[in-house]
C-alpha cells in the first residue's frame, strides 16, 4: 500500500496549453506523472480546421477517444476518418496528426500515452491558456 491519498481535479479549474504558441490545440493534463501516474491522460481540444504537426512516440502507444467533433487521422500510410464514440489507438513509432475536419466546430478528445515518456512536461512547459467556459459547459453538459 502506498497510502497516498487519491488525486481528484476539477476538469473546470485545470489550465490548458498549446505546446507551441501558434498551435491549433490545446491540452489540458487530466492524469500525469506529477499526479503519481505513469501514463497520462490529457484533455484535447482541436480549433475548427485545427491540427497538430506530424509526430511520432517511439515508446508508446497513444490512444484517442473522440467525444465530440469529426476528424481525419493520418498514422503512416494509413488515413481514417473519425467521429464521436470512436477509440483510436496508435501503434508505438507510428508518424502521425490528427486534423479537426470541420471549419465549424471543434474536436473533443481523452487522449491517453501509455507511457508518458516525458509527454507531460512537454505540454506543461507550453504556452498555458485557457479552457472556454463554453467548452467547460460542453463537457460537464451543463
Amino acid at each position: 500500500m502506498s497510502g497516498e491519498p487519491p488525486v481528484v481535479r476539477r476538469l473546470d479549474q485545470l489550465p490548458a496549453y498549446l505546446i507551441s504558441p501558434n498551435d491549433t490545440v490545446r491540452l489540458a493534463e487530466l492524469a500525469g506523472p506529477k499526479q503519481g501516474s505513469g501514463t497520462s491522460v490529457f484533455l484535447e481540444i482541436w480549433e475548427p480546421g485545427g491540427a497538430q504537426p506530424l509526430n511520432s512516440h517511439p515508446d508508446s502507444a497513444e490512444i484517442f477517444i473522440v467525444l465530440k467533433g469529426q476528424a481525419t487521422a493520418h498514422s503512416d500510410e494509413h488515413e481514417l476518418t473519425l467521429t464521436a464514440g470512436d477509440v483510436l489507438v496508435l501503434q508505438p513509432g507510428s508518424e502521425h496528426r490528427i486534423l479537426n475536419t470541420s471549419e465549424t466546430d471543434k474536436l473533443y478528445t481523452i487522449t491517453v500515452m501509455a507511457d508518458d515518456g516525458g509527454f507531460a512536461k512537454l505540454v506543461t512547459d507550453g504556452t498555458p491558456t485557457a479552457l472556454t467556459p463554453d467548452e467547460i459547459d460542453t463537457l460537464m453538459q451543463r
